[in-house]
């Protein structure tokens, strides 16, 4: 199914509006909405560990998101969902990097999604259309996700997922876990092992664990999922100690040396063999119908299960065709989660509130009465614009059915007119701003509100700094909305430099209402410890429309410099310059967003921010990971023309495994291209620039040889 069929589908779920209908203007304002609630859940789950919605919810929430912004590319969001993963480590634990990055996971909710999975494995391997691929199918514990390290068959570091690049070191609560392998038995284990797996409550461990804190008084949790990750991490390593918790093991990340397994099947009896608890569940299937024969089976069995699953993840069991499948900017190509159906709930809506979005768009939200939908609390939902709400007649004191899973989530379904109190009101949406008081100017043809207050809107302004504090971003601890809000309202803050003068101003903030010297100086660390900062995640930082996390990386890893990154993007202005020929040529970077990079650089009001900001920060260059003995690493590299013995898909893979940067376009500083059969103008190009061109033969043997 493609992008625009799923979206299709996805629109036809009732209450939402298809993805195919919305108009631009439509679009923007629920990918601001939804970037929004994602971000705020991805911080209830990760950091917090208490999700307001349910991962199905959440799931489903993403899926919207990826279907508007496959129909609407030119409108991805600087602080798209896409690409992220987790939350930043929580302050009170040291930062382990990860050696393999922790990445998520791509979702089906259908029998079809786990065909078209498959079906993609075909195309970017080029097998036959009937080709048999076998999958190890396992249980998706709904725990956390931790990595242990071992050294010489003895663990020495554990670690959270964090934001899947960076996580909390949680080695000594690690060491609690009854039966936790510290030191591996068995044969063949090789010098340096990361494991992954997940920490999780059994359910009867969960009610009991619940039943002690009630009676001591103390907070009770929501789920087996929360307090699992609630007891893990805990600074003190006491509390995790008399917490019941329990391990499975799944997968790894650092191995010395080449691994000495050839399938995921293997894989999971050596972990038993060294004294892991594997999920005796696990299946490998040879086929699709055997895949979702499994899946059915422990969808079936789940309530009986003695923990909580949401899921079967599928892996591609043969190791080699996962070497070669790779991965996109946040999953692997080869593994996918076949998530279970959604649940429905009734409650109330308390009240109707309008928030004004970072671009000005206006989106109607639900306060519901707080419902428990599968033990999780739900509280809000989405109402899109002014349309939905006309068209579902939602009001103030309607009791209306909501879903956890579907297009946008939590979202409102359904609205029981039956048990409408008499003093409901038709809810008539604000044409000013409720922020600022400027006119909210709706368009002809397009369902969205927008503010007219541009800068002068309070709201406008707090939500471009909230992005620049974010986890994804600077990632300030302690400067949440309100202290944003209130800092600007009072001039203590304007731009994004302003934050790192604000020491100037501590005792000030120390005498504020709620402060205090010791949160004034907290805050004042945090900010201090940010003046240092990767280039990825300065440009990401930045809110350029349609500059997200991976873009962000491909500018870092393009240009190396903050410098050099800056200089381009001025120089860009003319089409017809080096500078625009070679920001195009960057693979993933087209016209339009090359439009709003060139158009951010030559606002005035940007480079003086920049300026300032640049005086008050430290820009970290970009470092290439190493890559051992690759005659690729650091090159520029074009494909062009057909490859016979594997997909375009596959062949970028390798190159950027080798350390390459692969570019869409041949030009100056293009150091070689890998000419198929029925080249076209590139290869031209290539030869009259003086660019080495090669074959796929010589690729084959020099990708090899890396």
């Amino acid at each position: 199914m493609s992008a625009r069929e799923k979206g299709r589908a996805d629109g036809k779920k009732e209450g939402a509006k298809p993805v195919e209908e919305l108009t631009p203007l439509e679009a923007a304002a629920e990918l601001a909405h939804l970037a929004s609630e994602i971000a705020r859940h991805d911080k209830a789950y990760h950091q917090k560990d208490a999700p307001v919605v349910t991962d199905a919810a959440y799931d489903a929430l993403k899926r919207r998101n990826a279907a508007i912004e496959a129909r609407f590319p030119h409108l991805v969001r600087a602080d798209s969902p896409a690409g992220k993963v987790g939350a930043a480590p929580a302050t009170g634990f040291a930062k382990v990097a990860h050696a393999v990055p922790m990445l998520s996971l791509g979702n089906a909710f259908s029998d079809q999604d786990v065909a078209d999975f498959l079906d993609g494995i075909r195309r970017f391997l080029k097998l036959a259309p009937e080709a048999s691929i076998e999958l190890m199918a396992e249980p998706k514990i709904d725990g956390l996700s931790v990595s242990l390290r071992y050294e010489q068959g003895r663990f020495v570091q554990g670690a959270t997922r964090g934001d899947g690049e960076t996580g909390e070191d949680i080695t000594r609560n690690l060491r609690t876990l009854p039966g936790f392998p510290a030191e591996l038995k068995g044969r063949g284990v090789p010098e340096i092992l990361e494991v992954r797996g997940e920490v999780y409550m059994k359910k009867a461990d969960f009610l009991a664990l619940n039943a002690r804190q009630e009676q001591a008084g103390e907070k009770v949790f929501a789920n087996p999922r929360n307090a699992a990750a609630g007891s893990v991490r805990q600074l003190d390593s006491k509390v995790t100690a008399r917490r019941p918790l329990s391990l499975f093991a799944y997968a790894w990340g650092e191995v010395s040396g080449e691994p000495a397994w050839t399938t995921q099947e293997e894989f999971h009896r050596r972990l038993e063999t060294w004294g892991f608890p594997v999920n005796p569940d696990a299946r490998v299937c040879k086929d699709l119908a055997a895949t979702l024969a499994v899946y059915c089976a422990l969808d079936a069995k789940r309530a009986q299960l003695p923990y909580e699953i949401d899921g079967v993840v599928y892996k591609v069991n043969r190791l080699d065709w996962q070497r070669r499948l790779g991965f996109v900017s946040r999953a692997p190509r080869w593994a996918i989660a076949h998530k279970f159906p959604a649940e429905r709930a009734m409650t109330i809506v308390r009240e109707i509130k309008v928030q004004v979005g970072r671009t000005g768009v206006l989106t109607p939200v639900a306060e519901l009465e707080p419902v428990g939908v599968g033990g999780v609390t739900v509280a809000r939902a989405t109402l899109h614009n002014e349309d939905y709400i006309t068209e579902k007649d939602v009001r103030v004191g309607d009791t209306v059915v909501i879903q956890r899973a579907g297009d946008v989530i939590p979202q409102v379904i359904e609205v029981v007119k039956d048990k409408r109190p008499k003093s409901t009101r038709i809810f008539h949406f604000p044409e000013r701003c409720p922020e600022c008081g400027s006119h909210a100017v709706r368009e002809e043809g397009e369902a969205a509100r927008r503010c007219t207050g541009g800068l002068v809107c309070p709201a406008q302004g707090v939500e471009r700094l909230r992005h620049f504090v974010g986890r994804d971003a600077f990632d300030i601890e302690g400067l949440g909305e309100k202290h944003i809000e209130a800092f600007r309202k009072e001039g203590l803050i304007q731009t994004p430099a302003d934050l790192f003068r604000l020491r100037r101003r501590e005792a000030e903030i120390a005498a504020r209402e709620g402060w205090g010297g010791k949160s004034a100086a907290n805050l004042m660390a945090a900010i201090e410890a940010r003046r240092s900062i990767s280039l990825a995640r300065f440009v990401y930082a930045l809110g350029i429309p349609q500059v997200g996390q991976a873009t962000a990386k491909l500018l870092a890893k393009h240009y190396g410099t903050l410098e050099a990154w800056w200089k381009a993007m001025q120089g860009a202005a003319e089409a017809d310059s080096e500078a625009y020929r070679d920001l195009t040529a960057i693979e993933g970077i087209g016209p339009a967003m090359a439009a709003d990079l060139i158009e951010f650089a030559a606002e005035k009001h940007n480079r003086a921010a920049l300026a300032e900001l640049a005086k008050e920060v430290m820009v970290e260059d970009f470092v290439a990971p190493k890559v051992v003995d690759s005659p690729l690493a650091g090159k520029t590299v074009v494909f062009t023309g057909t490859l016979a013995r594997m997909s375009r898909g596959e062949a970028k893979a390798r190159a950027e495994a080798l350390g390459a940067k692969v570019a869409g376009t041949v030009s100056a500083r293009t150091d070689l291209v890998i000419v198929g059969a029925d080249a076209g103008t590139k290869a031209k190009k290539a030869r009259a620039l003086g660019v080495k061109t090669i074959d796929e033969d010589e690729w084959g043997r020099m990708s090899k040889g890396g």
